[in-house]
């Protein structure tokens, strides 16, 4: 499978998303690829953390943040991995409109504020651009670094805007602000190998992360 994480808009959580669904997917036996697909490398610098603290299983990582070069990488390279994770730099670059001709499913994160939630009206568009160059592709919305609250104003609003973009299924798994995610990324390790571990961000990602991967299962079974 090849899922991307991306969006035109920056500061929305995108590289640690990635992240973290990429680990995930390498800890339950995938042989996974990540890809930073970002001039600013973050995903890279995790990775590197993440052998550098001697963490098990390693994670292939390589950066491609030019769209052509990307695109011929992956299309060489695609039957070698179980999963290849993507992770598009914050705005309309070559390798986000690359990566959108390629992949299965695209989770799109977004953060309950208002410029977060009208910058989606953007990446939409791209989606709609590539649909017309390639079927298949799913897109998903996911509210990232929502309010801890079970009961906040501004999530159920944001996750309510989504409504009124077309391109997207609004996914009803969010990824809470919380301090785990960040500290793990720092570490480049997943919050399930997080010490001491945070309950409530494990239950979070193994959530979010069952719900983007059935959803390509199924889509393979029809």
């Amino acid at each position: 499978m090849i899922l991307t994480i991306g969006n035109t808009k920056g500061g929305v959580g995108k590289t640690t998303l990635a992240v973290q669904l990429a680990i995930t997917r390498a800890l339950a036996g995938r042989e996974v690829w990540l890809i930073d697909g970002d001039r600013q490398g973050t995903a890279t610098v995790a990775i590197a953390a993440r052998a550098e603290n001697g963490r098990a299983p390693g994670i292939a990582c390589a950066q491609y943040p030019d769209g052509s070069i990307l695109r011929t990488q992956v299309q060489q390279q695609r039957g070698k991995w179980d999963d290849i994770v993507i992770d598009a730099g914050g705005r309309d670059s070559t390798a986000l409109r690359a990566a959108l001709t390629l992949t299965d499913v695209l989770v799109v994160p977004f953060a309950p504020r208002s410029y977060d939630v009208w910058a989606l009206d953007d990446i939409a568009a791209l989606v709609e651009e590539a649909r017309s160059l390639r079927d298949g592709l799913q897109a998903f919305a996911v509210l990232n670094l929502a309010d801890p609250g079970e009961l906040s104003a501004d999530n159920e609003e944001a996750a309510a805007a989504v409504a009124d973009v077309p391109q997207f299924v609004y996914l009803p798994q969010p990824i809470r602000r919380r301090k785990a995610f960040s500290n793990a990324g720092g570490q480049g390790c997943s919050v399930h190998e997080l010490t001491p571990r945070d309950p409530k961000a494990c239950v979070e990602l193994t959530t979010l992360a069952e719900s983007v991967f059935n959803i390509q299962t199924i889509a393979f079974a029809r």
